[in-house]
């Protein structure tokens, strides 16, 4: 229990560089969405979907490896060092071999006009792989206050840009002010990708004194490195195919390219409602990682897992519930032009969940050097991702996006289950999980069913459906909860 309460106080610390710093910059959607038409708010999420690809090639599981072999070797400091000037070393590869490619890519993706997107693109993930390795050093050494800084930075930064680029700018060019060039309104969507540009030169300027160990480079290490992090590398594009592919497929299976990037936009911009889902899997994340590594020999480490992955469902299905509950004050969220996609807002939250409790699955053939595993399951996933889009993304749009995201996550957790009671078995409570979810899942669909027009009695009906599940919860869980809390 000690050690869940010291996980618990990890994720929250990582949780103010997520929750706060990321729900900030999630701000930035109603921003985007009554700035924005759904077709230009298209680009900005065609693009970011393109960059969540790269980005796990430019950085190939590095990241894993180096908490891996960190805690392996006394020497952390040669790990890092050896990690960095292989990142640092890919990255200027990159950096060359795009330059190369950019002209014939901006015709191939209809941005003949707007090439310097992509430049921005490029540049945007050549600092980000950069920052990579420091920010995973910062976690390795539990510098979590030190990470919570940088990255809050970064965040406040990309913000400011954003409100100067979007809306001080024009404010003051149309009151006649003369700004030196610092603005042109014909660049318009792309000042969300040079903002972001600048926050992150920013960035690496403040992780310069965590560069200090970029001078070493142990061969055998790296190539020990390499093997291991491989196969994270596929496992890291596959899942990419499925957590981002519908965005890239919407535009080319909907023949319209108007109408397509109009229901790009709105996917977008719903997908982003799931925020508090997000927020709360990539702070789990942050602190689980390590977590699951540094507790892998004690004696009750597969019981430690069980728990952790219990503790992780009730907390997704709460958020869930609050969420799908007042969906009606969340809907403002986004501008009117995009809250006709609400409806997909129920399918994409529990299809995160998903992917949480995948993560947390995963844990086993990390542990067990079968990090294959891994990629067999993303590949699996990715065609499922693939063959579920194509199908359905012509027949029902963006909805047909969001039952194929929830699917393959569902898939694929079944998979990871099965195949980790074979080589490292955790006792997941199975029964109690699963009454969980189809109690939340029936709260949900009961209050769908009531469908109130009365906004005060829907908000009082609502709070006691939520605080139902929430005494249920406490009232089978109040010994470990009682354990964890003292």
């Amino acid at each position: 229990m000690g050690a869940i309460k010291s996980l618990v106080g990890q994720t929250a610390i990582y949780g103010l560089s997520s929750i706060v710093g990321r729900f900030l910059n999630y701000l930035l959607v109603p921003l985007y969405t009554n700035i924005f038409s759904p077709a230009e708010y298209g680009v900005v999420t065609e693009l970011y979907a393109y960059s969540s690809f790269l980005l796990i090639i430019f950085t190939y599981g590095m990241e894993t490896a180096f908490f891996r072999f960190a805690q392996e070797n006394k020497k952390v400091h040669e790990v890092y060092s050896t990690t960095f000037m292989s990142i640092l070393s890919s990255s200027l590869f990159f950096l060359m071999l795009f330059s190369l490619l950019i002209p014939w890519l901006s015709h191939v993706m209809h941005y003949e006009h707007q090439k310097y997107l992509l430049w921005l693109l490029l540049l945007i993930l050549i600092t980000d792989s950069i920052a990579a390795i420091p920010f995973a050093y910062l976690r390795q050494q539990n510098k979590a206050w030190k990470f919570v800084f940088v990255r809050i930075t970064n965040i406040g930064l990309n913000i400011l840009a954003n409100i100067l680029f979007l809306i001080v700018f024009p404010y003051l060019t149309a009151k006649g002010f003369h700004l030196w060039g610092l603005y042109d309104s014909s660049i318009g969507v792309g000042y969300v990708f040079i903002a972001n540009l600048i926050a992150n030169v920013i960035t690496c300027l403040l992780l310069i004194p965590y560069f200090r160990f970029t001078f070493f480079v142990d061969l055998h290490l790296l190539k020990q490195m390499i093997s291991y992090s491989l196969p994270l590398l596929v496992a890291g594009l596959a899942g990419m195919v499925n957590e981002t592919f519908d965005r890239i497929l919407i535009k080319y299976l909907i023949n319209d390219e108007t109408t397509a990037m109009h229901q790009l936009g709105i996917y977008g911009a719903n997908y982003k409602i799931s925020i508090l889902m997000t927020l709360f899997i990539q702070t789990f994340r942050f602190a689980a990682e390590p977590f699951f590594f540094n507790h892998a020999k004690e004696q009750n480490a597969k019981e430690l897992y069980a728990r952790v992955m219990k503790y992780f469902i009730i907390l997704g299905l709460m958020i869930f519930l609050l969420v799908v509950l007042f969906l009606h004050y969340i809907q403002f969220f986004i501008g009117k032009e995009f809250r006709e996609g609400l409806m997909i807002v129920p399918i994409l939250l529990m299809a995160n969940l998903f992917l949480g409790v995948f993560f947390n699955l995963s844990v086993w053939y990390k542990l067990t050097n079968k990090t294959i595993f891994g990629a067999y399951l993303a590949v699996i996933g990715a065609i499922i991702t693939i063959v579920l889009n194509w199908i359905l993304i012509p027949v029902m749009g963006y909805v047909g996006a969001a039952w194929t995201t929830l699917l393959c996550y569902a898939i694929m957790t079944l998979l990871s289950f099965l195949w980790g009671k074979r080589y490292y078995p955790v006792p997941y409570p199975l029964k109690t999980i699963f009454a969980y979810m189809i109690f939340a899942v029936l709260i949900f669909i009961f209050a769908q069913w009531l469908s109130i027009e009365n906004v005060w009695l829907k908000n009082l009906i609502h709070m006691a459906l939520l605080g139902l599940f929430a005494s249920v919860i406490f009232f089978n869980e109040k010994q470990e909860l009682k354990s964890i809390i003292h």
